[in-house]
C-alpha cells in the first residue's frame, strides 16, 4: 500500500520543480511546459520549496511558477504541493534557519506565493545546528495544529531525528536523498523505519543528483535491465526505488517535457525479482585469506571509537595503539569513510587482529560499513562512544587550530585549511555533526558498547592562572570588584565582539584596565560579522581565550572570565575557568 496520503490510484512518482527556478539558463515558459506534461502524464505530486530561487530576492519564485503552470493545465485542484520551510537564502547560500518564528513566517509566505492554492505536505527543509530540533519541530506542529497545512514532515534527517520528530508532531512524510548510488537511507534504517509507521519516504535526487544521472546508463547492470524491459536507465533506476518500500515516493527533476514523461513511465515498468536481484548492491566477496570465525585468534579485536569533531578520540584511541592495536583513521589516511572499511577488509584479510578505527561514525549508516566488513571476517565490532559536551568539543578543536596554524585563523584561512586538512571546520559544521549524531545502539550489530565521558587530562594544562575580561564588563561600577577577585599579576585579556571593528577600538578601556591591575594587558576583538559564526573568535565561541592562553602558556582551567552577561558565563564554563560577574 502506498502512503496513506496518497490514493491507491496515483503514481508514487512526482516532479521535483527546484531546478526550473534555480538553474541559472532556466526558461520559464519551458518550465510552464514540462509541468503541464506531468500532468497530462498522470503525475499528482509537486514538490517546491520558498527558498528555491536563484537568491534571497526570489524567495516564493518556484512556488508561485508550479502555481501557474497546475492553474494552466488544470491541475489546481487536484494537484498535492509538497513545499519546505526553515531555508534562508542569505548571499545566495543555503542557511537552515529552524527558528519557530522563522517557520511560520515561511509557511504564510508559501501560502501566499501559491495564492489560493492549498499546501499538502509541509516540511522542514533541514535541521538548523544552531536551532533545538525540538523547537523546530513544534513549530511545525503548530502549523498543522492551527490548519495551515493538510500534513507535515521533515527533510534531510536521520532516523534518530525522525523518532524524535515524530514524539512532538504528527509526522506524515520524511524526504531525504535516495537512489542506486545513494544508499544511506537504506544503511540507516530510514526507510526500514517509514515502512514500519506507513511514513511517506519522499526520495529526493532518486537518480543521483544532476552530476551522477547522466553516468547511469554506464552502469551495466541498469543497462541489461533497461535492455529487458525496452525502457531508458533512468526510468529503470526509479522503478528500482519503488521496490524498496511500499511508501517510497520518488521526486525526480524534470527540465524538459519529454523528461517528464520518461519519468511517469518508470512509474508503471514493473521489475522482477531477477531485476531487482541484478540491480540491488552486491555483497563484497569475502577476502581471500579471510578466516571463519573459529579460525580467528580468541584476542582478535575491532574497535570503533566514535564521538563527534573535537571530542577527544585520537587520545582515547592512543591507549589502544599502545597496546598493539593498529589504527584506521581519515584524519591520517585521507578518503572516505567507505574507503576506511575497504581498508579494513584488506588488513584483516591480510591477516590483522587488532584494530581501532577511531572516526566520526555519526550515523548508523557510515557505521554499517564498518560492521558488515567484520561481519565478513567473523568478527564483530566493540563501538567506544566518546561522549563529549559541545563546548568541550568545541575548545578541543581550537586548541588543534591554533597548533596547526600557529595562530587563530581568519575566516579565509579557515576554509582554506578546511579543503585540505581532515577535522578543520567552521563552528556551524562542528554543530551540524551534533545535530546529525545518531546514538550507536546493539541493534545495529555491535557485540558491545561502551559510552565515554570526556575528562580534561592534565596534560592539557600547562600553565599559569590567566584572567580574560569582557569589554562590556568595564561598563557596570562593579567591575573593579570584579577584577580584584582575580589574580592581580596574572595576563589579563581584554576581548570584545566588534562587528568591522579593530583592537584599537578596546584602547581606551584597555588603559583603564590596565590602571587596575597589576599584570600585562592585552587587547583582542573578533570584527565578524552577525549570521551563522564563520569564525572561532566571536563569545562565546573559545576562540580568542584558546589563542591567547597558547600565546600565553596559561593554564585556562586555572584562569577567570570576568564578564557581564549569559554568553560570558558559557564561555567561562567551556572553558573550564571561574565566572566572575560584574555587579551593576
Amino acid at each position: 500500500m502506498p502512503p496513506d496520503w496518497l490514493a491507491p490510484s496515483e503514481l508514487r512518482i512526482g516532479l521535483g520543480c527546484m531546478r526550473l527556478s534555480t538553474d541559472a539558463d532556466r526558461d520559464l515558459e519551458q518550465a510552464v511546459v514540462t509541468i503541464t506534461a506531468a500532468v497530462d502524464a498522470g503525475i499528482t505530486v509537486f514538490d517546491t520549496a520558498r527558498a528555491y530561487g536563484r537568491d534571497a530576492t526570489e524567495l516564493g519564485h518556484n512556488e508561485r511558477l508550479l502555481a501557474t503552470a497546475l492553474r494552466r493545465s488544470g491541475a489546481a485542484q487536484t494537484a498535492r504541493i509538497i513545499t519546505k520551510g526553515g531555508m534562508a537564502r542569505t548571499g545566495g547560500a543555503w542557511v537552515p534557519d529552524g527558528r519557530a518564528k522563522a517557520i511560520r513566517a515561511d509557511c504564510e509566505g508559501s501560502l501566499a506565493a501559491l495564492d489560493g492554492l492549498p499546501i499538502d505536505t509541509y516540511l522542514l527543509h533541514a535541521p538548523d545546528p544552531r536551532t533545538p530540533w525540538a523547537t523546530s519541530v513544534r513549530a511545525l506542529a503548530r502549523l498543522h495544529a492551527d490548519g495551515l497545512v493538510a500534513r507535515v514532515g521533515v527533510s534531510n534527517v536521520n532516523r534518530h531525528q525522525l523518532d524524535e520528530a515524530l514524539a512532538l508532531a504528527p509526522i506524515s512524510a520524511v524526504q531525504v536523498a535516495l537512489s542506486v548510488v545513494d544508499d544511506a537511507a537504506l544503511r540507516g534504517g530510514l526507510v526500514a523505519r517509514c515502512a514500519e509507521l506507513g511514513i511517506a519516504l519522499i526520495a529526493h535526487s532518486p537518480l543521483g543528483g544532476p552530476r551522477r544521472a547522466a553516468s547511469l546508463a554506464r552502469r551495466e547492470a541498469l543497462a541489461q535491465v533497461a535492455a529487458r524491459h525496452s525502457a531508458e536507465p533512468a526510468e529503470v533506476a526509479l522503478a528500482w526505488l519503488l521496490t524498496l518500500s511500499p511508501t517510497v515516493v520518488a521526486i525526480p527533476g524534470a527540465r524538459r517535457p519529454e523528461t517528464a514523461r520518461s519519468t511517469a513511465r518508470a512509474a508503471a515498468l514493473t521489475l522482477t525479482d531477477a531485476d531487482q536481484q541484478v540491480l540491488r548492491p552486491a555483497p563484497r566477496a569475502r577476502p581471500a585469506g579471510a578466516g571463519r570465525p573459529a579460525d580467528r585468534s580468541p584476542d582478535a579485536d575491532v574497535v570503533m571509537v566514535m564521538g563527534i569533531p573535537g571530542a577527544g578520540k585520537t587520545r582515547l584511541a592512543s591507549g589502544y595503539i599502545t597496546r598493539g592495536y593498529e589504527r584506521l583513521n581519515r584524519d591520517e589516511r585521507g578518503g572516505s569513510l567507505r574507503e576506511i572499511a575497504d581498508t579494513l577488509d584488506e588488513r584483516l584479510a591480510a591477516g590483522a587482529r587488532r584494530i581501532v578505527l577511531d572516526n566520526t561514525y555519526l550515523t548508523r549508516a557510515a557505521r554499517s560499513h564498518v560492521i558488515e566488513t567484520a561481519t565478513r571476517h567473523g568478527l564483530q565490532v566493540r563501538c567506544v562512544w566518546l561522549h563529549t559536551p559541545l563546548a568541550q568539543a568545541q575548545v578541543n578543536l581550537v586548541q588543534r587550530l591554533v597548533a596547526l596554524h600557529g595562530s587563530l585563523p581568519t575566516p579565509e584561512e579557515l576554509r582554506a585549511m578546511a579543503r585540505n586538512t581532515e577535522g578543520v571546520m567552521a563552528p556551524t559544521s562542528q554543530m551540524r555533526t551534533l545535530r546529525e549524531l545518531e546514538p550507536p545502539a546493539l541493534d545495529e550489530g555491535f557485540a558491545a558498547i561502551e559510552e565515554v565521558r570526556f575528562q580534561r587530562a592534565d596534560a592539557d594544562r600547562p600553565g599559569r592562572a590567566g584572567v580574560l575580561v569582557a569589554a562590556s564588563a568595564l561598563d557596570h561600577p562593579g567591575w573593579k570588584a570584579a577584577v580584584a577577585q582575580a589574580d592581580p599579576p596574572a595576563p589579563h585579556l581584554l576581548f570584545d565582539w566588534r562587528p568591522d571593528g579593530t583592537p584599537a577600538d578596546l584602547d581606551e578601556a584597555m588603559a583603564r584596565l590596565a590602571g587596575a591591575v597589576s599584570g600585562q594587558v592585552s587587547r583582542a576583538v573578533c570584527p565578524h560579522g552577525g549570521g551563522p559564526p564563520r569564525c572561532w573568535c566571536r563569545p562565546p565561541l573559545p576562540g580568542l581565550a584558546v589563542a591567547f592562553a597558547a600565546a600565553h602558556e596559561l593554564d585556562l582551567a586555572r584562569s577567570a572570565v570576568i564578564g557581564s552577561g549569559p554568553a560570558h558565563r558559557t564561555l567561562a564554563n567551556a572553558l573550564g575557568a571561574r565566572h566572575i560577574g560584574v555587579v551593576a
